[in-house]
C-alpha cells in the first residue's frame, strides 16, 4: 500500500535528520538542555549534551522499530492487515511529535531561553490528538494497539462504539490543545490536560457501559491468535 511506504519512509526521514542534526551540532552545542517542562512552563529537570542531543532521536528510533515488531507477536497478528494504513499513520504521528519536541528543546537551549519553547507543545499536541482522532475507528481489535480495556476486548459492540467514540474525543481534545495554544495561558493548557484525563476514565467507562448491555458479549475477532 503507497501510504504504508510513504508513512514509513517519512519516518525514517525524521528520524535520520534528528541524528544527522545531533552529529552536526555536537560540537556547538550548550552543556545543559532543559528536557522537562512542567505544567507552568518552567523548566523542571536539565540534562547534559549527550541527553540532550540523542535522547529524543535514540527514543523515537525506539518506539519505530518497536512499532514495527509489535504485529509481529500478537497473538492477534492477521488483523494488522485491516487496518495497515491507520496503523501507519499512528507510526508517522508519534516520530513526528517526538521530532517536534526535539525541535522545541534544541531552540530552548540554544536560544538561552529555557521556558521559550513551552508555547509549541500545545500545537504539537494538538496535531498528533488530531491525527490520532481520525484514525482511531479505523483500529481493528490486538492486544496493543487502541482502546484495550477488559471490556473492548471481551465485546465487539464494546470495542466499535467504544473506538468511535474515542475518535470524536480525539479530534475534540486536539482542538482544544490548539486553542490552548492560541490563548498561550498556562491555565488553559492545564484545563486541557484536566480534560484529557477526564475523557480517558470517561471512556474506560463508556466501554463498560457498553460491554454490560451487550446481550451477545461476542469477543472481538483478532483479540485470539488467527
Amino acid at each position: 500500500m503507497r501510504w504504508v511506504r510513504t508513512a514509513d519512509i517519512a519516518c525514517v526521514v525524521m528520524l535520520a535528520a534528528m541524528f544527522l542534526w545531533a552529529a552536526i551540532g555536537w560540537n556547538s552545542a550548550p552543556d545543559r538542555f532543559p528536557v522537562h517542562w512542567g505544567l507552568s512552563g518552567e523548566v523542571d529537570r536539565f540534562g547534559g549534551r549527550a541527553e540532550g542531543m540523542l535522547g529524543a532521536p535514540i527514543l523515537g528510533l525506539l518506539l519505530y522499530l518497536v512499532l514495527l515488531f509489535l504485529p509481529r507477536i500478537d497473538p492477534g497478528r492477521a488483523n494488522y492487515e485491516n487496518f495497515r494504513a491507520a496503523y501507519a499513520t499512528v507510526r508517522v504521528a508519534l516520530v513526528a511529535m517526538i521530532a517536534g519536541v526535539y525541535g522545541v528543546t534544541q531552540h530552548a537551549a540554544r536560544s538561552g531561553a529555557p521556558g521559550g519553547g513551552t508555547s509549541a507543545v500545545p500545537f504539537i499536541l494538538g496535531g498528533l490528538f488530531l491525527v490520532l482522532g481520525n484514525v482511531l475507528g479505523k483500529v481493528r481489535p490486538n492486544w496493543f494497539v487502541g482502546i484495550r480495556t477488559p471490556w473492548t476486548l471481551s465485546s465487539a459492540e464494546s470495542w466499535t462504539r467504544t473506538h468511535r467514540a474515542g475518535g470524536w474525543f480525539f479530534v475534540a481534545m486536539g482542538l482544544v490543545m490548539l486553542a490552548a495554544g492560541v490563548v498561550a495561558r498556562r491555565a488553559a493548557f492545564t484545563a486541557a490536560i484536566g480534560l484529557l484525563v477526564v475523557g480517558i476514565l470517561g471512556l474506560c467507562v463508556y466501554s463498560y457501559v457498553v460491554w454490560r448491555a451487550d446481550p451477545d458479549k461476542v469477543p472481538p475477532a483478532g483479540r485470539t491468535a488467527a
